[in-house]
Parts: C-alpha cells; sequence; structure tokens
C-alpha cells in the first residue's frame, strides 16, 4: 500500500513539474507575464515561483521515499519468508528421515518375528551398532 501511495504522489509531482515547464515555454511566456499550470494562474515574483518548485520538489522527494521504504519493507518480509520455508524444509528432512528409520525398524522387527520357529521369537540379539548419518 505505501508503494503504491509513494508512487501515485511521485507521478502526480513528475506531471506537475513537466506540465508547468512545457506549458511555460519559449519567448512568450516570460516570467514577467505570470506561471500557470494545468490551466492555473500563478501570480507573484520569481521568488514565488521558485518556492512553488521547491514545494513540488519536496513532494516528489516524500512520494520517492515512500515508494522506497515501501520496496524495502517488502523486501525484508520476502528475504523471512525464504528463511523460514529453508527452515521448516529442513525440519521436514529430519523428521521425513527419522520416520523412515522408524519404518525399517518396524519391518526388522517383523521378518525377524517372522522368522523364528512355532511363532514365538528367541531372544534378540543386541542391534548392530550404526554411525549417524552426517548431518
Amino acid at each position: 500500500m505505501i508503494v503504491i501511495l509513494g508512487l501515485v504522489i511521485l507521478v502526480a509531482a513528475v506531471i506537475v513539474g513537466v506540465a508547468g515547464v512545457l506549458g511555460n515555454g519559449g519567448s512568450a511566456h516570460a516570467l514577467t507575464h505570470g506561471f500557470a499550470v494545468f490551466g492555473y494562474h500563478v501570480t507573484g515574483s520569481d521568488g514565488a515561483l521558485f518556492l512553488y518548485g521547491i514545494v513540488v520538489g519536496a513532494i516528489a522527494l516524500f512520494g520517492l521515499g515512500l515508494l522506497l521504504a515501501g520496496a524495502r519493507r517488502t523486501s525484508r518480509r520476502g528475504s523471512a519468508a525464504r528463511r523460514g520455508l529453508k527452515q521448516s524444509r529442513r525440519e521436514t528432512a529430519a523428521v521425513s528421515q527419522a520416520r523412515d528409520d522408524l519404518i525399517d525398524q518396524r519391518e526388522t522387527a517383523r521378518a525377524y518375528t517372522a522368522s523364528a520357529p512355532g511363532g514365538l521369537a528367541p531372544e534378540r540379539p543386541s542391534p548392530p551398532e550404526t554411525a549417524d548419518p552426517p548431518g
């Protein structure tokens, strides 16, 4: 929202500035005859005209500042979302690996029980030591 507001203010200031320059160019529009923007005649001295230029420039600067602040804020939110997504994917991979290990252990236990004569499992040997995967 801030980006849109800043862009609108910036474009409006540029349009006013360009219309003022193009509408008052040439020898027929000397500063002694006044200054007009969009049909509105500005009367006063050269200093008043310069002051209006400063106001238009300040408005343009304010619009540009809003535009950049909004873009910076949007960029920060996007990078935070990407960091969160990476963390979520790491956690999902770790949980999936743990689930696969449990499934393998269950299948090994079922195969061991099924191979015992009479349906009773003999004493279980201790499981082999496995190294933790690097991670």
